[in-house]
């Protein structure tokens, strides 16, 4: 897929608008908004812009945790005053501020998550299989951590999904560090991707700062998927700027993360070095960038106005939202 300048120009807005999401609610979160917890996704919004911003809304996606998936979500069309609203336990959500951080949104291939760690694999299976049933050229996409690697239920959806030839996108966020566990102490190679061999599907290796490299990795695969090729896995070498989660330890074991490799993978931040392509391509200026920055502010700031106005659920939903008629 050859990407115009406005296709440049969406991918840029959804990581500025996605790291803005992000920010209002770590405020959230330190100021008793946030009702339950939140694990920023601040350094990996190339990663997610790159998989989700050309996908059919129709295209099944699992989001990857960080963030609780904002950049993913909003760039498949999702709305950013929902997600915030389900974080604040409040009305607007998209599960009626019932879930708390999980989000769903059917229209747009989002239908929903799970906090257990590798329930992403057989959950996206199924909908890969759903996909593959359907014959619509669909695909389903199963994003995961690093830390998820070493689960069973990722073997076990590999293999079916390769012997099925489902339209599977598997897509790693390798960070470097489970929680508090570096990679490097858990598994014995390099390189994640070299699991795609044991399952006879291609496993790529892309840098996750790069949003355009992402993308074009990315829709390879999705053409493969959608030619009735089967399944492939990306794995895609980022860094979390953040704590795991907001308010924990930033450790590696008990011995603090070393501050200079956060310092240095920010030099190569996905927001700013891709303004920088898109200022050199002449696709921006520096007042677009300054005026889109603004703009994408104000967009932010209205969507936490009107979740928080959405206020508190009424508690007579529950009736409706554990039983189907």
């Amino acid at each position: 897929m050859k990407l115009e300048k406005d296709d440049l120009i969406k991918l840029y807005k959804n990581m500025v608008l996605g790291r803005k999401i992000d920010m209002i609610t770590i405020e959230g979160l330190a100021t008793g908004k946030v009702t339950s917890f939140f694990h920023s996704g601040q350094g990996s919004e190339g990663l997610a812009a790159g998989v989700a911003s050309f996908l059919r809304d129709d295209d099944y996606l699992y989001a990857h945790h960080r963030g609780h998936g904002i950049v993913y979500l909003i760039s498949k069309g999702c709305s950013g005053m929902e997600f915030l609203a389900e974080h604040y336990g409040f009305a607007g959500g998209c599960s009626k501020g019932i879930s708390g951080f999980h989000s769903v949104d059917p229209a747009h291939g989002i239908m929903g998550s799970s906090g257990t760690i590798g329930s992403q694999f057989p959950l996206t299976l199924g909908w890969g299989l759903a996909c593959k049933k359907n014959g619509r050229g669909q695909v389903a996409v199963g994003c995961f951590g690093d830390g998820s690697s070493n689960r069973g239920t990722l073997h076990e959806a590999f293999n079916l999904a390769a012997v099925w030839k489902l339209p599977i996108v598997w897509v790693c966020d390798n960070n470097g560090v489970a929680q508090y566990t570096p990679i490097a102490d858990a598994y014995p190679k390099e390189d994640i991707a070299d699991l795609a061999a044991g399952y006879d599907m291609p496993g790529v290796v892309v840098d996750g700062m790069d949003v355009l490299a992402v993308h074009e990795v990315v829709q390879a695969a999705v053409a493969r998927a959608r030619a009735g090729e089967g399944p492939s896995l990306i794995e895609a070498k980022t860094l979390r700027y953040r704590t795991h989660s907001e308010g924990s330890p930033d450790v590696f074991h008990f011995e603090p993360r070393p501050p200079e490799l956060v310092e240095a993978w920010k030099k190569r931040d996905p927001i700013k070095s891709f303004a920088e392509k898109l200022l050199a391509q002449k696709v921006l200026t520096p007042q677009d960038i300054e005026k889109i920055d603004q703009e994408l502010q104000a967009e932010a700031d209205e969507m936490d106005r009107l979740a928080t106005a959405s206020g508190k659920p009424d508690p007579a939903i529950m009736a409706d939202m554990i039983y189907a008629e």
